[in-house]
């Protein structure tokens, strides 16, 4: 048979087991001070039971009222106009693509130029017309004829729009100019289209032959000016 060991008292200390532990004596001045301190902590408690309770507002009451009189405020108060007030369209602008700033920028680690190539490397310019070496759309092309560079161009009137003169009425370049029939860069040429019913004096870089046939019947004269 096992003895059990009678229990006592006192607990063994951590350090050495066996060994008693020393309780610690509290000074009568400390325990008077802990008396004082619950004596006032029941007196405030039974204070506040006591004292009638207030209600309070909540403050979500208060912030609707401010910006109440915020928005009433603003409605009343007119809409300034002046520079300050000018933006874009909506849509109309857009931050500028910014290139060479790694993958996280969202264009890649090559900057949106692709792996090596020509067209990766600084300094590219592409010609007009160029197709990698292929033979390009201007030389595949047949030719025909030439362009002649001494050609002259002429600004045409027609014997309908000389229908607004006046009979006996002189025409020349200037007016024709001043009414927007003719340019001052470039000489004009009388053509025969539409019918003309008045005698009038025309003088003008080039006729037709149709048009000179058709002024002189009707009284008037053609006069030819050398360019």
């Amino acid at each position: 048979m096992v003895e059990k060991k009678k229990k006592t008292g006192r607990k063994p200390s951590r350090g050495k087991p066996g060994k008693p532990v020393a309780k610690k004596s509290i000074p009568a001045h400390s325990k008077a001070a802990h008396k004082n301190v619950a004596a006032a902590v029941k007196a405030k408690a039974s204070a506040a039971k006591a004292a009638p309770k207030v209600e309070r507002k909540p403050r979500v009451e208060k912030a609707a009222k401010a910006s109440a009189s915020v928005r009433t405020a603003a409605d009343t108060r007119p809409r300034a106009t002046g520079v300050h007030d000018l933006a874009p369209a909506l849509g109309a602008t857009h931050y500028p693509k910014r290139v060479g700033r790694g993958p996280g920028s969202g264009h890649g680690k090559t900057a949106g130029r692709g792996s090596k190539g020509q067209k990766s490397r600084s300094g590219y310019h592409s010609q007009r017309g160029f197709e990698g070496g292929q033979m390009p759309l201007h030389r595949r092309l047949p030719k025909r004829g030439f362009t002649n560079i001494f050609r002259v161009e002429y600004d045409i009137v027609n014997l309908s729009d000389l229908d607004r003169f006046e009979a006996g009425q002189k025409v020349t370049p200037e007016s024709l100019v001043s009414l927007r029939l003719a340019r001052k860069s470039r000489p004009v040429k009388i053509l025969g289209d539409g019918e003309i019913q008045k005698a009038l004096n025309v003088s003008a870089h080039k006729f037709s032959a149709s048009a000179q046939a058709k002024i002189e019947a009707a009284g008037g004269r053609c006069e030819v000016i050398p360019r």
